[in-house]
């Protein structure tokens, strides 16, 4: 076989090598970490979108674009933020299926 066809054929080798559920000692104190992670940040995102809507409101009656142009854009980060972690294990849950199938 030539240099080309041996790097193709390891190229294609397929190691078998997928997720498994208790693999690992204290991959339930992992899980429960990263949903307390999760909310502990859904719950930061409730607050600045909070604070970035009294910002907006107070920049909006006093007159100040800036205070107001800034309110906005927290608005919008925290309302993203809140997006993608309550949509995170939804997202990974995709990518990893959709991983799954390149061949």
């Amino acid at each position: 076989m030539s240099s080309l066809s041996t790097h193709l054929v390891h190229l294609a080798y397929n190691p078998g090598v997928s997720p498994s559920d208790g693999g690992l000692p204290g991959l339930s104190v992992l899980k429960s970490v990263m949903g307390s992670i999760n909310l502990f940040g859904i719950i930061l995102a409730v607050g600045a979108l909070a604070v970035s809507a009294v910002v907006w409101a107070w920049g909006h009656h006093s007159g100040g674009p800036q205070a107001e142009a800034n309110g906005k854009k927290g608005v919008l980060v925290a309302s993203g933020v809140a997006l993608l972690l309550g949509a995170a294990n939804g997202l990974v849950t995709f990518f990893s299926a959709l991983g799954t199938q390149v061949k």
